[in-house]
């Protein structure tokens, strides 16, 4: 009887478990949803009428003068270009060079391994700051240039070894049978290393286009004045600027007129809107890659 008893129990006790897992989830959901969709609400609802609060995950006012306001900052559409062509091609430099180095670093023949990466290491604790970079930067003659966006952040340690653990637990068996078939070192690596190690590539892929998209500092700082390769960061943090500076930055536009139908945090919530879509477009493409990717880099780091 006792034993009847246990069984009949226990789908009950897995029916409550799944229902707390699946509140905890919702919860975890919704938390998560809100904040953004709130904010797509208000990049959406008249800008007086945000004024007056109250704004949950719909609009109250439709409206698309706020995105209207940005579009209408001089220099956008550059930026735009500039920032779409620094994230693909940063991105892909990227990833052909730390895959590269980790290929290099995960040979056992290779006499300078550890010191590599004892000095990759080094370089994830110690900096030399932002005064002797910028000095590196101009003695390079990078001022001024594309170069400069892609360049500098072509090789981070801490993809190399994300990467270098993923082929670590690739079987080595694998290269040893390519070389008996006459495959070289690069072959070995275009041919077997890159097509087995595409989870921790979609990771690191990841990593790399946000940061490149996100970016605004280095235009800030290197490319200011180079109105031709000014970046979609930077045009959005100058349209902030503007908003709240009364700035005339609108290409034949009356910025009393503007500023009188759009308020500074509309334009905003916008400008995160902006930012954020493109992210959001290419994440669902790497999540499944994205996820195995990180566990596997962990679990073997």
């Amino acid at each position: 009887m006792e034993t009847k008893k246990l069984t009949r129990g226990a789908p009950w006790s897995d029916r409550l478990f799944d229902i707390v897992v699946y509140a905890v989830i919702i919860v975890a959901t919704l938390a998560t949803l809100y904040p953004f969709l709130n904010v797509l609400a208000i990049s959406l609802n008249d800008s007086i009428d945000s004024v007056r609060g109250g704004i949950t995950i719909f609009p109250r006012q439709f409206t698309l003068k706020n995105y209207e306001t940005i579009f209408a900052f001089s220099g956008l559409i550059t930026g735009l270009k500039i920032s779409i062509l620094r994230t693909v091609i940063g991105t892909v430099l990227g990833l052909i060079s730390a895959s590269m180095l980790a290929y290099t670093l995960s040979r056992a023949d290779f006499q300078g391994r550890k010191f590599v990466s004892t000095f990759l290491a080094l370089t994830m604790y110690v900096s030399g700051g932002l005064i002797p970079f910028y000095i590196l930067i101009r003695d390079l003659h990078m001022m001024g240039t594309f170069a400069v966006y892609v360049l500098p952040g072509l090789v981070s340690a801490f993809n190399v070894f994300v990467i270098r653990s993923f082929i670590d637990g690739i079987p080595y068996a694998l290269q040893e049978s390519a070389k008996l078939d006459g495959a070289n070192d690069f072959t070995i690596y275009w041919r077997v290393i890159l097509p087995l190690t595409k989870p921790a590539l979609a990771t690191i892929a990841l990593f790399l286009a946000v940061g490149q998209w996100n970016s605004w500092i280095d235009t800030y700082l290197y490319n200011g004045s180079q109105e031709h390769l000014t970046t979609l960061q930077f045009e959005l943090m100058k349209v902030i600027q503007s908003t709240t500076t009364n700035v005339d930055s609108f290409r034949g536009k009356n910025m009393t007129a503007i500023m009188a139908q759009v308020s500074p945090e509309s334009v905003k919530m916008a400008i995160t809107i902006v930012v954020t879509v493109p992210i959001l477009v290419v994440y669902p493409f790497l999540q499944g890659y994205f996820v195995k990717g990180m566990t596997l880099g962990a679990v073997k780091s």
